[in-house]
């Protein structure tokens, strides 16, 4: 097991190589765990989160091993890249990977955990949550911010931002899940409604991102924007359903 850690937390490396060593007998268990198990554990005094990655089948074991980082590697060298924009993500501490002559193993991602208040799926599934409309305001700027840094979050969906609010009233948005993402020297229109369209769907929240965005955005109007967030938003629903769809169809005897 190969761990890396942050330059903060290297005096650490000997006691987080521990902790991974007993992730399947000790700490709590965070989430559901049906593909990556997430487990929580005390750390002088902090809470932090370990994210073990489901084992790849042969063909990606070889391919994460020699060909392309691994998802626990990318989300670390992702977060600080996020922290470097001055975008939130939860503090990365380190990662490890299994690297075995056959491939990659076994790799976990390390991170302090982050007591939220909400996550954006709340604004969804509960509309009078108190204060929607400002926090879904200022998440816009969140997102703006991301795209201006020239950040494409490819796991833009509901459950994947963490927001608190802060003492002077505002709100602080936190990326997690940072394994997907792109980076370019600029971010197209396209691609900025696009990265949009996987948070809601709802026509009336999409209205509101719009409205916000083109506060930001002078180079479209609200309504090019509202269409084109609208037309993508749609598009992947349609996409989202049928999936699904699909999925009961072949598993149609369970």
């Amino acid at each position: 097991m190969h761990l890396h850690s942050h330059p903060k937390f290297s005096q650490y490396s000997s006691d987080l190589k521990r902790l991974i060593d007993e992730f399947d007998s000790n700490g709590q268990l965070f989430g559901d765990g049906k593909r990556n198990k997430i487990r929580l554990f005390d750390f002088n005094g902090t809470t932090i989160n370990i994210k073990s990655f489901k084992v790849p089948n042969l063909f990606n074991r070889i391919v994460y091993r020699f060909f392309r980082k691994s998802k626990a590697r990318r989300s670390f060298e992702f977060a600080n890249i996020l922290l470097d924009h001055g975008i939130g993500t939860p503090q990365p501490i380190a990662y490890a990977e299994e690297l075995l002559a056959t491939g990659l193993g076994k790799s976990f991602y390390i991170s302090e955990h982050l007591q939220c208040d909400l996550t954006y799926r709340e604004l969804v599934e509960i509309p009078d949550y108190p204060d929607h409309d400002n926090i879904l305001r200022q998440f816009v700027h969140f997102c703006f911010k991301l795209h201006q840094s020239g950040i494409e979050f490819l796991d833009h969906s509901p459950g994947n931002t963490l927001i608190k609010k802060e003492a002077d009233g505002r709100y602080a948005y936190f990326l997690v899940d940072l394994n997907r993402m792109e980076f370019h020297s600029q971010m197209t229109f396209e691609q900025r409604m696009k990265n949009l369209s996987r948070l809601t769907p709802k026509k009336e929240m999409v209205a509101v991102m719009a409205n916000e965005y083109a506060k930001c955005y002078p180079l479209k109007t609200e309504t090019e924007i509202f269409e084109k967030m609208w037309a993508y938003t749609h598009n992947f629903q349609i996409k989202f359903h049928n999936k699904i769809r699909f999925k009961k169809v072949l598993k149609f005897w369970k």
